[in-house]
């Protein structure tokens, strides 16, 4: 252990006080300093931060100070440069009135990490107090029989110094009869003893004067007087006897007021008043004894006069003395030794010396929150205390290598979003029978620490967008939540863009980073785009920052927003336009012709109705509402016109319905006519240039072939006498009753005819025509009517 002298400087008109060792220890420092009593305040009393090598800088910030439980402490230590200075003048004798070394301890504590290091500063003594006797003049009465060498106690002179500064020696007038003896009596110090030197001679001299001076041990020494008159009595040789040689005696503390202690005997061989005994304690017994016990003066009992505490004291050695009645009263002292027994009085002390009233959620098992100190007052098992802690918490009590001193620590990982706060219950209980507990509250709070991700409240997420919405709206929200608090908690949101093919929508929408509202940047056509899907991050603002992301499925919904189409009929120049053709003599029910449309909507957006907006003879026709088709609803008679305009209603289901019309004309023609193909004309142009009389041979062959087979095919509707006709004339098993017709139409440099069920050879389909609409080449064999 190393040790080393330290001096403390004074400020301006400060005393300077000294400062006496330095000590330190292995585990905790541990200094030491004395300075004198009754230095003026603000005295130094040493550089506390200079003799443990602390950091100056940083005293302030890691809130250096002493832990006092007194509000008007003797020393504070400025917490700028860790110099330690007296508070208050400091009176050794009140603070440390019982004690030979008055030391005072402090604890001083760091924080940020917790450090604590202890200081004693001994209180020195200086000779501030005189020596002084309880009376200024005693009277002795002594029996001129006495032999020379008889001894008496004389009141001790007392001194509130301690030590050097306290009395040290007796001086006695000068006389030829007595002397001066001095017994050290340890606590009690020295006793003055005036010894019979000379026989008396009452007869010679009836009465002493004598003048007993007492010293301390200052330079120069101090001095205080007492008077002792000696008065020679008449003879009276018999002084009382006690009966035992030793009193010893226990007593618990804490017993009630006027308890017996114990009773003395004394007995005196002589008659009379010579031979009665008074009890008395003595005169040189301490005050404090005088107010913890009194003696009854006929019976020596010995009672307790106040309460009596073990922590005080465990033991008082009581002088007594028994003095007869004589006229010169003979006096015997004994000393009864009263042993206090101690009893379970004190409950334990709990202290908390310095702790962390917040500490993070993601501290490591092993942190110290707290430091705590412990104390109990009674002694042996009573006074043994055994910590422990209340309730199944993260936190446990580690013993420190100062005694009665424990380490608050974690012992498992801390979660804030499951419990941000702590209340710590501590329990202190002795061994005693029957034992005492105390018990202390620390509340503990958790700091958040960036430990959870944001989580979306839903995943995925699934939205439903009305097509053709307005650019720059709100479409939908994303909401995430973050269960951490403060900077940790909040979310910022962004869609992710990695410039791959299913991410490429994504750039039609933008997000609000605050409140993850999404906003579409296009209008949205469900006839393109039926559904997408793209991917949200929410992002929190800690440090280092944590993020999740969410999937987002994206579904168009459809609105009405396309008309129907008339596929059939249609005009060469694009309109709904179309004639058709039929033998007068049809029956009831007969197939006209059948409106071909369709929707690009679904649902009932796009489920079409087919009505007779305009027709010129309701008689004639009947249309039907769901599949367009147009029969005869009775046969043509001569009066009926031969030619008949019909117009076709076509309209969607949708909440606000969108329609289109078409016009189909109906032509009643002969039942030869019926069957004769259109012209087809067939232009080929010979690109080198081939002679004309070659062109006129090819189309007068065509003529006449075509001329043949219009003949043969009139004769053999001419020779037909069967009345199921139209079954004849249509052989296909699943044939839909729409007749074969000659209605022509040319689109650029193509020609179109619109036939029954079945495809010529060599026909192609047009696309987007749902398989209604036929191209035709450009010439046609008699094999492609139907």
């Amino acid at each position: 252990m190393g040790q080393r002298r330290c001096e403390t400087r004074r400020a301006p008109r400060w005393w300077v006080g000294f400062v006496a060792a330095l000590v330190w220890s292995a585990a905790t420092a541990q200094i030491r300093y004395s300075v004198s009593e009754e230095v003026n305040e603000g005295t130094v009393v040493g550089n506390i931060a200079k003799d443990l090598g602390l950091d100056r800088g940083a005293l302030k910030e890691r809130r250096y100070r002493i832990v006092s439980t007194t509000p008007d402490p003797l020393f504070h230590v400025n917490p700028n440069d860790g110099v330690l200075y007296v508070s208050r003048k400091i009176d050794r004798e009140e603070v440390c009135a019982q004690s030979s070394t008055c030391l005072i301890n402090l604890k001083t504590v760091l924080e940020n990490p917790l450090e604590v290091h202890y200081v004693a500063v001994e209180v020195l003594d200086i000779n501030d107090h005189a020596p002084s006797f309880a009376e200024k003049e005693t009277r002795l009465e002594i029996s001129e029989n006495v032999l020379p060498g008889t001894r008496f106690k004389l009141t001790p002179a007392r001194d509130p110094d301690r030590g050097h500064f306290s009395v040290q020696q007796y001086k006695l007038s000068q006389n030829d009869h007595f002397r001066l003896e001095v017994k050290d009596r340890r606590e009690d110090g020295k006793i003055p003893i005036l010894v019979i030197h000379k026989s008396l001679d009452r007869e010679s001299v009836a009465s002493h004067s004598l003048v007993l001076t007492a010293l301390d041990g200052g330079k120069p020494p101090k001095s205080g007087d007492m008077n002792i008159r000696v008065d020679v009595l008449d003879t009276n040789d018999n002084a009382p006897i006690f009966n035992e040689e030793v009193y010893l005696v226990t007593v618990g503390e804490n017993v009630q007021i006027g308890t017996t202690v114990i009773q003395v005997n004394a007995t005196d061989l002589d008659e009379g008043s010579n031979g009665e005994v008074v009890y008395s304690f003595s005169k040189s017994m301490n005050q404090r004894l005088s107010n913890l016990f009194e003696i009854n003066p006929s019976t020596g009992e010995i009672n307790v006069k106040d309460l009596i505490d073990y922590e005080q004291n465990d033991e008082y050695e009581i002088e007594i003395q028994a003095s007869d009645k004589g006229f010169a009263p003979l006096t015997t002292e004994k000393s009864v030794i009263v042993r206090i027994v101690d009893l379970n009085d004190n409950a334990p002390e709990i202290e908390v010396t310095s702790f962390s009233s917040s500490i993070p959620e993601d501290s490591r098992p092993g942190t110290t929150v707290a430091l705590i100190s412990v104390n109990d007052l009674d002694s042996g098992l009573n006074g043994k205390v055994i910590c422990s802690l209340g309730g199944d918490g993260p936190f446990a009590l580690s013993p420190s290598l100062q005694d009665k001193m424990y380490s608050l620590v974690t012992k498992s990982p801390l979660d804030r979003e499951k419990k941000s706060q702590y209340d710590v219950i501590m329990f202190a209980k002795d061994s005693g029978q029957p034992s005492l507990s105390s018990e202390k509250t620390i509340s503990v709070l958790l700091s958040d620490a960036n430990d959870n991700s944001p989580e979306f409240s839903l995943s995925p997420y699934t939205f439903y967008v009305t097509e053709n919405n307005e650019p720059g709206a709100s479409v939908f929200l994303v909401k995430a939540f973050d269960q951490d608090e403060n900077e940790n908690a909040v979310i910022s949101y962004h869609i992710f863009r990695d410039g791959g093919e299913n991410n490429k929508l994504a750039s039609f929408l933008n997000i609000n980073s605050e409140n993850g509202d999404i906003l579409a940047l296009k209008s949205f056509d469900f006839e393109t785009l039926k559904k997408f899907q793209f991917h949200v991050v929410a992002t929190d603002s800690g440090s280092p920052s944590l993020s999740s992301n969410v999937t987002v499925n994206v579904f168009i919904l459809d609105q009405n927003d396309n008309p129907p189409v008339i596929l059939y009929p249609l005009s060469s120049n694009g309109s709904a336009e179309g004639v058709e053709e039929i033998p007068r003599n049809v029956n009831a029910g007969h197939l006209v012709t059948k409106v071909r449309a369709y929707d690009a909507d679904i649902g009932y957006n796009g489920w079409l109705l087919f009505s007779l907006q305009e027709v010129s003879d309701h008689s004639l026709f009947a249309l039907d509402r769901y599949t367009g088709q147009i029969r005869t609803l009775r046969s043509f008679t001569e009066t009926d016109e031969a030619e008949h305009k019909l117009v076709i209603l076509v309209k969607d289901n949708g909440n606000v319905s969108l329609s289109a019309t078409a016009t189909v004309t109906v032509k009643l023609v002969e039942p030869k006519e019926a069957f004769a193909a259109s012209d087809v004309k067939s232009s080929v142009k010979d690109d080198k240039g081939n002679n004309v009389t070659f062109y006129l041979m090819i189309t007068l062959g065509g003529v006449s072939v075509l001329f043949l087979v219009s003949i043969i095919v009139l004769i053999a509707m001419q020779c037909s006498k069967s009345t199921d006709y139209a079954s004849k004339y249509l052989q296909e098993t699943n044939y839909d009753g729409t007749l074969c017709h000659s209605i022509q139409y040319r689109s650029g440099d193509r020609r179109y005819m619109l036939v029954g069920p079945r495809m010529s050879i060599g026909s192609t389909i047009v696309p987007g025509s749902n398989a209604n609409t036929l191209v035709l080449p450009d010439r046609r064999t008699s094999a492609e009517v139907c």
